[in-house]
């Protein structure tokens, strides 16, 4: 913990295998230029409601959690947002933070408030570190799609709303990603995509073009 290492899945835990991450590292460093770095800094509490990452509230949500959750949120210390941001101000030692990526929402399916609750998390995010919301765009991913029988696809829907709450946010579309017979969760060539396609959402954000070949 709080160091840098090469980014060999899983990155997130031990068991985890592959993540929407993993691919969107991998295609920023294929088109950024070869002296530009690429870290990921990842706290991810499985099958979470996003009230888990509210730093005022969080204990709430600790207290019920099953013991297989309680496990992961352990792991953090006790406050997955805690860990996030001091992770984050290590990384700031090191480096620039350009984004913050978000891939939840099966756990709030159909709540309305949903876009609130991600605004006050990012907006503590940006606090927290000192950052600016016009330099740190919000990266959303949607959850298993109705194209693949998705459990929870209703909430893709809300999740394509979020730019209306948090103008700097951005979603990515998981259209035809491939997904498990869960129906939550997706295959590894499903992630591969939908990391590719957080990288392809977030290099114009950084000033790069698709006829860019850097």
């Amino acid at each position: 913990m709080g160091h840098w290492y090469p980014a060999v899945p899983p990155l997130c835990r031990p068991n985890s295998g592959l993540c929407p991450a993993d691919f969107f590292g991998r295609t920023l460093v294929s088109r950024l230029p070869p002296n530009i770095k690429v870290g990921v800094l990842n706290v991810a509490v499985a099958g979470c409601k996003i009230e888990m990452f509210d730093k005022d509230n969080f204990q709430n949500e600790v207290a019920k959690a099953p013991p297989w959750m309680a496990n992961i949120v352990k792991a953090y210390g006790g406050n997955p947002y805690q860990r996030l941001v001091d992770m984050a101000k290590l990384a700031q030692q090191d480096g620039v933070i350009k984004g913050i990526l978000l891939h939840q929402g099966e756990s709030n399916t159909n709540d309305k408030e949903w876009p609130n609750k991600v605004k006050g998390i990012y907006e503590n995010l940006l606090r927290d570190l000192n950052l600016k919301a016009g330099d740190v765009p919000l990266i959303a991913g949607e959850v298993v799609p109705a194209d693949q029988k998705g459990a929870c696809a209703s909430m893709n829907g809300i999740i394509d709303d979020l730019p209306k709450t948090i103008p700097t946010a951005h979603v990515v579309s998981s259209t035809n990603c491939v997904a498990r017979a869960d129906h939550l969760h997706f295959t590894p060539a499903g992630y591969r995509e939908l990391g590719t396609r957080y990288a392809n959402t977030t290099l114009p954000l950084l000033g790069i073009r698709k006829t860019d070949t850097q």
